[in-house]
């Protein structure tokens, strides 16, 4: 695989990670609002499946939006969980900075060859 193709890759997981960003911070600032079923984002298993040749291209990878629905609603009807929340921000935070580490790292190299180091 040639570095543009790992780039790629990259980024369309970047995309995924930062969606999934904003769409705990809504989760959480609805929180308390009645009837709002929390969101999550699909993009791993599309991005797996172009990586491997399976699905189409790793260009053609967009995150996605879903209702979960995995976790019980209160009263009012609203599934968020705090917790749950928390732990998906965790994970996404780490898979978020995974993924500007090796894309800093992989521009360096390029960087590098450029010069010619």
């Amino acid at each position: 695989m040639d570095k543009s193709m790992n780039v790629t890759m990259l980024e369309a997981g970047l995309r995924g990670v930062t969606l999934r960003s904003q769409a705990i911070a809504n989760n959480i600032a609805n929180i308390d609002t009645p009837g709002y079923k929390r969101k999550d984002v699909q993009f791993e298993d599309a991005l797996a499946k172009a990586i491997d040749g399976d699905e189409g291209s790793v260009d053609d990878v967009e995150p996605t939006l879903f209702e979960p629905r995995n976790t019980p609603a209160d009263a009012s009807g609203n599934d968020v969980n705090m917790d749950t929340e928390v732990g998906q921000l965790l994970e996404n935070s780490t898979m978020q900075k995974t993924y500007l580490r090796l894309m800093t790292k992989m521009y360096r190299q390029m960087d590098m060859a450029i010069r010619g180091e």
